[in-house]
């Protein structure tokens, strides 16, 4: 009695292992003789806990990865992790297609010539994502840094794996493409630190008081909100210019995006203090000479 239990149990088994095979055998085949990749509902299971499994194993080692990282620096390594994701998901598909038995070259053959028409339509894209890379692993840009590009001064404020976000001195948002920071000519005013030297020139008649140019510039310097004490303003006797004696006064400041407002209400202060020592400012003169024709 037992042991027919037992056999009916083992053909009720085998009955539903067999019917569970044929359902994950079910499928359709792409492609003809060797070459056939036969996509069936148990490979379709498979390639989709493939894909679950590696999202939480690249969660689990993001978080390990950026544990201790400041929250600036995990931006920046979330952004190039985001992007090798689909890398190690195209890796993961391929492997698990391989091992299931399936001739992944079929793939790689078909897909070929996908890859190089959009490698060479996605041409900037991709240099934009490798500038994006290299900004955040050298770390050549930061935000809150001050850059000039082609011709354009902005305060970075967002640094993307693709584009570069600043704000420019008149209040508009310039979006820079990241392979300009590695192709083009780019003035970063405040990688080293933040504190950059700048200059006012003026001219002043010939037979001016120098010495009372200079007292007059290194004040307006002195007495100027942004200007640091430390490095002390100083003043230099740049040339003898066409039609005036040339000076500038060179100073420091920790604001170098506010540096147009600085420069204009320092303008401002000369005029005014060159007006109460009369100090001239001459414009430009020519001496024409007419000659008259011989009768």
């Amino acid at each position: 009695m037992q042991e027919g239990t037992d056999d009916i149990k083992e053909i009720i088994r085998d009955d539903v292992l067999g019917s569970i095979k044929e359902l994950l055998n079910l499928g359709f085949h792409i492609g003809e003789g060797e070459k056939s990749i036969n996509l069936t509902i148990g490979l379709l299971l498979l390639l989709t806990f493939t894909i679950i499994a590696t999202k939480f194993i690249l969660r689990w080692l993001r978080n390990i990865f950026t544990r201790r990282m400041k929250q600036e620096d995990k931006q920046k390594f979330t952004s190039v992790f985001r992007f090798l994701n689909y890398v190690i998901y195209l890796i993961a598909v391929l492997v698990t297609l391989s091992a299931a038995g399936v001739d992944i070259t079929l793939i790689i053959t078909a897909s070929a010539a996908l890859f190089v028409g959009l490698g060479l339509a996605l041409q900037e894209l991709f240099k934009d994502v490798l500038g994006g890379i290299f900004i955040i692993v050298d770390k050549s840009l930061q935000v809150g840094d001050v850059v000039e590009v082609d011709g354009k001064v902005g305060k970075v404020f967002e640094i993307k794996l693709r584009t570069t976000r600043a704000l420019t001195r008149d209040d508009k948002v310039l979006i820079l493409p990241n392979h300009k920071f590695i192709s083009d000519i780019v003035y970063n005013y405040t990688q080293n630190h933040r504190t950059t030297r700048e200059k006012v020139s003026v001219g002043v008649a010939y037979g001016s008081d120098v010495d009372l140019v200079t007292k007059i510039l290194e004040d307006v310097a002195n007495n100027q909100q942004q200007v640091l004490k430390n490095p002390k303003p100083f003043v230099l006797f740049e040339d003898f210019g066409d039609s005036a004696l040339i000076f500038s006064i060179f100073f420091f400041t920790d604001d170098t995006f506010r540096d147009p407002r600085i420069k204009s209400e320092m303008r401002y202060k000369i005029n005014a203090q060159f007006k109460e020592n009369n100090v001239s400012i001459p414009f430009p003169q020519r001496d024409i000479h007419i000659i008259q024709p011989k009768q």
